[in-house]
């Protein structure tokens, strides 16, 4: 840990982390969901594949973040709940 970054400091983003992550989680399955749904009906191919993207897009930042979250529960010693 750096003298820049405090232990309460590093908590309270990874428990900031935790939150956006379960939300983003939500947010991707729901739109997986719908992705399925219209991707059966008859409609717009270009609204399908700009949902794909999205989701793709939005899997990805959830990666990143739980890299993140690896990093921050590293630096507190393999701790963060």
């Amino acid at each position: 840990m750096t003298g820049a970054e405090s232990e309460p400091d590093l908590r309270d983003e990874l428990r900031e982390l935790e939150e956006n992550l379960a939300q983003l989680r939500k947010d991707a399955a729901e739109l997986r969901r719908r992705i399925g749904e219209r991707a059966d009906a008859p409609g717009d191919e270009v609204d399908v594949a700009t949902a794909l993207t999205e989701a793709e897009e939005l899997e990805a930042f959830i990666a990143e973040l739980e890299a993140r979250r690896e990093e921050l529960r590293q630096r507190l010693g393999g701790e963060g709940g």
